[in-house]
């Protein structure tokens, strides 16, 4: 063991001084993402309605920044998977969700999404976090409009205490990392 290995390493000011400016840097952004989501709702089934319902005036998600669904997944950093995933469109789903600007998120809106529902067959994905990795599970059988509001601030929530950078350091969110850990421990 060499004695740089056990010497304690003493911070100077110009490493206080970047931790501060990057933490600062890391709240403007987080404030700024997590109210300007673009999300790319990939509605297959019931759920689609509930999720019309949600952009409508009553409920109104502009309000949360998520106003202007993007229909090109590179305009997109919010992935809303919204119904069910049969196995022939899961394929799809995850070309979806690698042509996604970094960094991104996932929501899986409704029982069919996050854990098959009631199709328990061979032909429905049993939840898409076997495919993708998802950020916020929002239950129901459809889900009501409140609780996709709530779905929607626990992410804005998330983002908002994301340690974000000006430089993209080809790591994937948090999430995503999780989720590679997982598949490749074979869970």
């Amino acid at each position: 063991m060499a004695d740089t290995d056990i010497a304690p390493i003493i911070a100077t000011r110009r490493d206080e001084a970047t931790g501060f400016f990057q933490k600062l840097v890391s709240k403007g952004l987080g404030w700024a993402r997590k109210y300007s989501l673009f999300t790319y709702p990939y509605a297959t089934a019931c759920c689609g309605m509930e999720y019309m319902s949600v952009a409508a005036s009553r409920h109104d998600i502009s309000r949360f920044g998520a106003e202007f669904p993007r229909f090109s997944p590179r305009q997109a950093d919010l992935l809303m998977v919204v119904g069910t995933i049969n196995l022939k469109q899961a394929p799809i789903l995850k070309r979806v969700y690698e042509q996604m600007t970094e960094p991104k998120w996932v929501v899986s809106f409704g029982v069919c999404a996050s854990s098959g529902g009631f199709y328990d067959n061979y032909a429905v994905l049993q939840g898409i976090d076997r495919i993708i990795p998802v950020d916020v599970y929002i239950p129901g059988c459809p889900p009501r409009p409140e609780q996709v509001l709530d779905g929607l601030m626990l992410l804005q929530d998330k983002i908002g205490n994301q340690v974000h950078r000006l430089r993209d350091t080809g790591q994937p969110n948090e999430t995503a990392a999780n989720h590679a850990r997982m598949l490749s421990a074979g869970k």
